[in-house]
């Protein structure tokens, strides 16, 4: 067997993150079981933005269009989310949150907050603030051409 002795799978960026997205999405899931991180998400920025099609609200979450499309049915299947393809283009979808979502979108903020500060529990305000900094750093950052 050759082995990297360099390579250690605890000390990589990709394994952490995905570690501390499970704990998340534990946190998450204990506070609010009855609606994914993902459809929240969904939800959370279509309530923000007010309306949007289906391939924009999927780039604006960083979620991609196969997955944007299941959790945009499950939000429309529960009455969350209303569709309604556009005059000029009937494939288009434009999404408006309902009232009903709204209501929800409004329930669920404080619990999400919780999930996030109870993510964040082991780490001082100052290391807090200081991690989301790099992490949107890294997370935004455009690959540059070459």
């Amino acid at each position: 067997m050759n082995r990297d002795d360099s390579f250690v799978l605890e000390s990589q960026i990709g394994f952490v993150i995905r570690r501390v997205a499970q704990r998340h999405i534990a946190i998450f899931s204990s506070l609010i079981p009855d609606i994914t991180p993902t459809q929240f998400v969904a939800l959370a920025k279509l309530c923000e933005i007010g309306q949007a099609s289906q391939n924009e609200l999927g780039r604006l979450t960083s979620i991609d269009n196969a997955t944007i499309k299941a959790v945009v049915g499950r939000l429309r299947g529960r009455g969350f989310v209303f569709a309604e393809s556009l005059a000029s283009d009937k494939r288009r979808l434009i999404l408006t949150p309902t009232m009903r979502g709204k209501t929800v979108y409004r329930e669920l903020t404080a619990k999400a907050s919780d999930a996030s500060q109870q993510t964040l529990s082991p780490l001082s305000n100052d290391e807090r603030r200081h991690l989301m900094e790099l992490l949107t750093r890294v997370g935004w950052k455009r690959e540059e051409k070459t």
